[in-house]
């Protein structure tokens, strides 16, 4: 796999581009779904002999080219003493959910190195495992973790970390300040540990207006990126995010990942050329016939144009119900069409 981060010379194309899907160790794999049969969601993210197998047989089963190690973004919470558990059919529910400045300061300090570490043990044992295939760290980004902290769990409108933003600016700026040191000991710890790159899912935060994001997310982003950026290359992912495109490339990633509501040249014309983009197939494609993924898998490529900083990616991740012989059909094409 080509450097990740983009390079502050025009490169030439060679070849086709870098590909890996998010989510591509899950619930889709039959593999994946008899270690759950033995072992909870958090007990799998938790042991890193587990997570560091499903990390690796995802690589070689789907042959892409790169790794991203199995954990979950609501780590960081769980060692905060939120209560974490997960319901089938429903999700992520926290029992002691933030709604209060005092909620706030009542927040352990959390040696992230220490309790988290099976993360980073789990990257160790991936990279020894795959050798020169790139491992991909990652973490949730502050606000989406926060949004997780203060609904309780998922939400479809954020009603609830919206009013808290605007009716408790303090509770909230003491909330991102914790939740971006942590953020940073952890990603800082994953690098170490022999990540390649590290991605930040901020799956939430295209619920905020520009000038939103601007004024509570932007400088805890900026500063968590001026502290990771120099260690490893980094992308900021999101979903209905088209409409914050440009002040997200403005806090420091190298590589900004987008979903399939927009197309990836109008992308590229938003957050200048210079710097890479991942993405942009839906997800949803991968469940159609071959002919489909083919067509939709070439658009993406049509839109890339060749350029050298473009990283192939689905727009958000792979769907539970996707048959895996679909996954690896995609790599294939992609490496086909893009050798044209």
């Amino acid at each position: 796999m080509r450097a990740l981060r983009p390079s502050s010379t025009a490169d030439q194309k060679s070849g086709p581009p870098p590909v890996w899907l998010m989510r591509q160790a899950g619930r889709y794999q039959r593999e994946y779904r008899e270690i759950r049969e033995r072992v909870s969601f958090l007990e799998l993210c938790r042991t890193p002999d587990l997570a560091a197998q499903v990390t690796v047989f995802a690589v070689r089963q789907l042959e892409v080219d790169a790794a991203i190690i199995f954990a979950d973004i609501l780590l960081i919470l769980d060692e905060l003493g939120l209560g974490l558990r997960f319901e089938e059919n429903h999700g992520p529910i926290f029992e002691k959910p933030v709604r209060s400045l005092a909620d706030v300061d009542a927040l352990p300090e959390v040696p992230v190195h220490e309790n988290l570490a099976y993360v980073g043990k789990a990257i160790e044992i991936a990279v020894k495992e795959l050798g020169s295939t790139p491992v991909i760290g990652f973490a949730g980004a502050p606000f989406t973790v926060a949004s997780y902290a203060i609904e309780g769990g998922s939400s479809r409108n954020f009603t609830r970390t919206k009013c808290f933003m605007y009716q408790e600016p303090v509770a909230f700026e003491r909330l991102m300040t914790r939740l971006t040191d942590a953020t940073i000991d952890y990603l800082k710890m994953q690098i170490a540990c022999g990540a390649s790159c590290v991605q930040l899912f901020d799956s939430w935060v295209g619920c905020l207006s520009p000038f939103d994001f601007d004024t509570f997310i932007a400088p805890h982003m900026k500063r968590l990126f001026d502290s990771i950026t120099p260690l490893s290359p980094s992308i900021y992912f999101g979903t209905t995010t088209a409409g914050l495109l440009e002040p997200m490339s403005a806090t420091g990633p190298d590589i900004i990942g987008v979903d399939w509501r927009l197309d990836l040249d109008r992308a590229w014309s938003l957050i200048g050329q210079e710097r890479g983009i991942q993405g942009n197939l839906d997800p949803v494609v991968l469940l159609s016939d071959r002919a489909t993924i083919k067509s939709h898998a070439s658009r993406v490529l049509e839109q890339a144009a060749g350029r050298p900083r473009h990283i192939f990616n689905l727009g958000h991740g792979i769907l539970p119900q996707t048959p895996v012989d679909n996954a690896r059909y995609l790599v294939e094409v992609v490496r086909e069409l893009g050798s044209r």
